[in-house]
């Protein structure tokens, strides 16, 4: 890694935080509750009916109830091309979007200390997710609020990782040209590929408990890879130069 970096930005779930028992519960048993469970085995992952990765959807974030509402439209037209009648739907959709919502998130054990250790170095400290509206909120909950100096998630910069835009908004708030800017993730195209090609520096976080299968790709130039955030900080990481 360079000499130079300013900023650290981290991604958010699967880097500083991740899913802990109560888990969500499963749409089939929302379907079930209502009388739909037949239109419930249709609905597919529950998962996958938000914004696409790279998706850009900068005219419904212009404002908290604008998104929540095109987050609720989404649910609501799924729903109808799964066959749940339309008296039954605005319940539905209300149930199903506090499911997918309730997610209990943990931190990572190294996640604290490191962060500390970032800005003791005198280094900005950022988390870029892609996320829903409430990612500050998020934070907070865990315990991080007051340990991170700017915060970017999809649901406001207006895109999801890969996009470009969402990295524009990063090195808006960074105040700093990319090249100066480290960024820090699990997922391989959205947190190294997508930073590298907006011209900051990557390193891919492969936890031994990640969640993430399969073998870690080969890395590209511009890129490292850690096992553990106190790699940054330690001799020959990337914030210790």
């Amino acid at each position: 890694m360079p000499d130079g970096i300013g900023a650290v930005v981290l991604d958010f779930y699967g880097t500083l935080v991740r899913m802990v028992e109560p888990l969500p519960p499963d749409h089939r048993d929302v379907f079930a509750r209502r009388g739909l469970a037949a239109q419930g085995e249709l609905w597919g992952d529950q998962w996958s009916v938000g914004p696409a990765e790279g998706e850009e959807h900068a005219a419904q974030s212009v404002d908290e109830t604008t998104y929540v509402a095109w987050e609720r439209d989404r649910l609501r037209r799924r729903a109808r091309g799964c066959g749940v009648p339309e008296e039954a739907l605005d319940g539905l959709v209300d149930e199903l979007d506090r499911a997918m919502k309730a997610v209990r998130l943990a931190l990572f054990a190294d996640v604290r200390e490191s962060l500390a250790a970032l800005r003791r170095r005198g280094l900005l400290v950022g988390v870029c997710s892609n996320w829903y509206w409430d990612l500050e909120d998020r934070l907070a909950e865990v315990g991080l609020g007051g340990a991170v100096d700017l915060v970017v998630g999809s649901a406001q910069a207006g895109a999801r990782k890969p996009h470009p835009l969402i990295y524009q908004a990063v090195l808006d708030r960074c105040g700093l040209p990319p090249e100066r800017v480290l960024f820090v993730g699990d997922m391989w195209v959205p947190d190294v590929l997508g930073p590298l090609a907006a011209g900051m520096r990557a390193v891919h976080l492969w936890r031994p408990d990640r969640a993430v299968e399969g073998v870690a790709p080969p890395l590209p130039a511009g890129a490292a890879r850690i096992a553990g955030l106190p790699e940054l900080i330690g001799p020959g990481g990337a914030a210790g130069r």
